[in-house]
């Protein structure tokens, strides 16, 4: 069993390791960003922990992180357990992230996906029907990053065989993207778009 300071030397170690994910994060957070600011849509999705990690993201973006700015259009794939119980038992579960990104995704849209191992069959098909429909990808991963490396516009993946390691950084590269997010000057958007 380890012990708390086990656990936080090994993610110091992960951490150090990361330095070299900084490209691909500020690269996908800014691909985030444009996103939002043309007024498209960011939909998320994973399974477990990944998919309240998929669901931490949107609601930071529709709510907010730390400073009041407009609402930002963010949908969480793995939130409506109807569509999910409806396509999961018409379909399989293999379908029920992609059928939504057919239905909500549009082109111009960006579409996160967060897997640990990389294989989550779900997010590697959404990740092929956004792909086919002009959504931007970005993945989350770990480990070797399984069947999902290489397959995304964008890739973060952690170098840690650890779950929980992996989880904890995505958690930090959400926030990173959120502070860009919201540092952003929202309101010079809302005017230009009033003035035209």
């Amino acid at each position: 069993m380890s012990s708390f300071l086990s656990s936080l030397d090994e993610l110091s170690s992960v951490l150090t390791s990361c330095a070299a994910l900084e490209t691909a994060v500020t690269a996908a957070g800014q691909a985030i960003l444009d996103c939002l600011v043309r007024g498209r849509t960011i939909l998320t999705c994973g399974n477990g922990g990944s998919a309240a990690d998929a669901l931490h993201l949107t609601e930071e973006l529709v709510g907010r992180y730390k400073g009041n700015r407009r609402a930002l259009s963010a949908v969480c794939l793995n939130a409506d357990v109807t569509a999910l119980t409806c396509i999961g038992n018409d379909y399989g579960y293999d379908h029920v992230f992609s059928r939504q990104v057919e239905a909500l995704g549009r082109p111009g849209d960006v579409l996160v996906g967060f897997s640990t191992s990389g294989n989550s069959p779900n997010v590697l098909g959404a990740f092929r029907r956004a792909k086919e429909m002009g959504l931007a990808t970005i993945f989350l991963g770990g480990k070797d990053g399984g069947l999902g490396k290489g397959f995304c516009v964008h890739e973060i993946i952690v170098p840690s065989s650890t779950t929980a390691r992996i989880q904890e950084v995505h958690t930090l590269v959400l926030h990173q993207w959120l502070e860009v997010i919201e540092r952003f000057d929202w309101a010079a958007v809302a005017a230009s778009a009033a003035g035209r």
